[in-house]
């Protein structure tokens, strides 16, 4: 897929795909008559960094992790730490969301019905 194909793909902009690259999140893309050409195995990393910057980790986090699995299975459990560390912090954040929501709520029907008396 061409650079403009892959940034439509998943809403990014070809810049930050090409910093991706520069910055080592992703491999070097290769070339074809100076084209960027990414393979499917470029896209899940693509994949990967977008659910990681959802999760909550930084584009630094992210290449550490992406260093740490160039060393292969030795590196199984620092990954798999950094994974867990990032699953508890956001789902204390959806937690807290949670509770924002509710109270959300709770003020919205209060108000409809002060203003259901109102009428």
């Amino acid at each position: 897929m061409k650079i403009s194909e892959v940034s439509a793909k998943y809403n990014l902009a070809p810049d930050t795909l090409r910093y991706y690259e520069n910055f080592g999140l992703i491999e070097r893309v290769n070339k074809v008559a100076g084209i960027r050409e990414y393979t499917a195995e470029d896209c899940a990393r693509i994949e990967f960094i977008i659910c990681m910057k959802h999760a909550g980790l930084s584009l630094e986090d992210i290449k550490k992790f992406v260093n740490l699995n160039k060393e292969g299975d030795k590196t199984l459990a620092d990954r798999l730490q950094i994974l867990e560390n990032q699953q508890k912090i956001l789902a204390e954040e959806i937690k807290a969301k949670k509770e924002t929501l509710n109270y959300l709520n709770y003020k919205i029907n209060l108000y409809k019905g002060r203003m259901e008396k109102c009428d």
